[in-house]
């Protein structure tokens, strides 16, 4: 049995969740989640908690995502009640970031800006020129549009110029060494 699968998730106020079969359904203020979790694993949801129960003889695939389905039914209570960010640095000569509508526009050392549109239920934030907040209630739609950002000028590792997450920490390279 996994020791994170056993841990109960609790429902705060203001978030409903259904379980339908092997669906569950998350509701709350910034939006509506549904995964389909299989019929592996069962779900039952009593006194404003989620149980995932595992069956006593499982295999160790199915106890493996016993652990797995609680914490993406976790994140997906956490998401309609609070939402996810993630933050992003720009770092070059000339590069910077700005928000028109639901367009993010990127200047980052092409002849062109890059335009990235946002999904439903993504929203982009520059609190600065060189800074992006990406937010959203899936934390999966919020990590995969924050990658798909940061792919368009990878970090080269000379000057540290391109695009990052604000936790990440760039190696840098040392340069060429001066004649004799």
């Amino acid at each position: 049995m996994s020791r994170i699968g056993k841990k109960p998730i609790a429902i705060p106020a203001g978030v409903t969740v259904t379980v339908n079969g092997s669906v569950i359904t998350v509701k709350g203020a910034k939006g509506e989640l549904t995964r389909d979790i299989g019929t592996e694993i069962g779900c039952t949801v009593e006194n404003n908690t989620i149980h995932m129960v595992c069956p006593e003889n499982a295999d160790s695939d199915v106890q493996a995502k016993h652990g797995l389905y609680r914490a993406l039914v976790a994140n997906m209570v956490k998401g309609v009640h609070d939402g996810f960010a993630r933050s992003l640095i720009i770092n070059g000569v000339g590069y910077k970031a700005a928000v028109q509508g639901d367009k993010l526009i990127l200047n980052i050392g092409y002849s062109n800006p890059v335009e990235v549109i946002a999904p439903k239920g993504i929203t982009f934030e520059t609190p600065s020129a060189t800074e992006i907040v990406v937010k959203g209630f899936d934390k999966e739609l919020v990590g995969q549009t924050a990658a798909n950002i940061k792919a368009k000028r990878p970090v080269e590792p000379y000057h540290a110029y391109g695009v990052r997450y604000k936790e990440e920490v760039v190696m840098m390279k040392e340069g060429k060494k001066a004649g004799k």
